[in-house]
């Protein structure tokens, strides 16, 4: 048996979906509820996903800022439970909350971007690791760095092993981009979001920007 679409100005053709009403005011809760939480200083950890060309990522924010960017490959629902556990089990899916950060990205992956400005939320990175993504954005857009090199930077030179444990346990990838961290002979070495996403977002970097023009 096969389906079809209704045939143009048909009754069935012109109703609207019968679940539009009711997703409308499960949207209107759901802002009540996340402006309450808010409110009553009940809601830690805000998050969404968000469709790339290299991976549907999960974002999470904090009051302070992003907090976590995860790969699916991480598994989201392992992610969130890991933060719940580390950071408050406080969690509330509310979108609205990363509407800057995800317009951000979706500039990036359109070749208009080539620096990001939002507040990072650095508690899931300490001591030398920290020291290491924070050198990462110092990285040119199309250009890349040595782990020897960041590991240098970051005030340890023979550290190159842990430079790149920092790097390969990034909580914030393509915002922090250590993706743009390389192995001393050129090759791309790991990456939390798979060698494919790595090689896809160099690739992206050395493109050029589209510059749109004015009216």
């Amino acid at each position: 048996m096969t389906t079809s679409d209704p045939a143009p100005g048909s009754p069935l053709a012109a109703s609207p979906p019968e679940d539009t009403e009711d997703t409308a005011v499960e949207n209107r809760l759901r802002e009540r509820l996340i402006t309450a939480a808010r409110e009553h200083g009940v809601l830690d950890l805000a998050y969404r996903t968000l469709d790339t060309p290299v991976a549907t990522l999960l974002l999470v924010t904090t009051e302070q800022g992003l907090v976590r960017v995860a790969y699916d490959r991480e598994d989201h629902e392992t992610v969130l439970d890991e933060l719940a556990e580390t950071v408050s089990p406080r969690v509330l899916h509310a979108p609205r909350r990363l509407d800057e950060v995800s317009h951000q990205l979706e500039e990036y992956f359109a070749g208009r971007r080539t620096a990001f400005d939002v507040a990072l939320d650095w508690q899931l990175s300490r001591g030398f690791r920290r020291e290491v993504l924070r050198q990462l954005p110092g990285i040119g857009y199309g250009t890349t760095a040595s782990y020897a090199h960041i590991a240098a930077a970051a005030g340890s030179p023979r550290a190159v092993r842990a430079a790149g444990t920092a790097c390969a346990t990034n909580p914030l990838p393509v915002i922090v981009p250590c993706h743009r961290v390389v192995r001393s002979d050129g090759s791309a070495g790991g990456y939390i979001g798979g060698t494919e996403a790595k090689r896809a977002l160099l690739d992206l970097e050395t493109t050029p920007l589209i510059h749109e023009e004015p009216w």
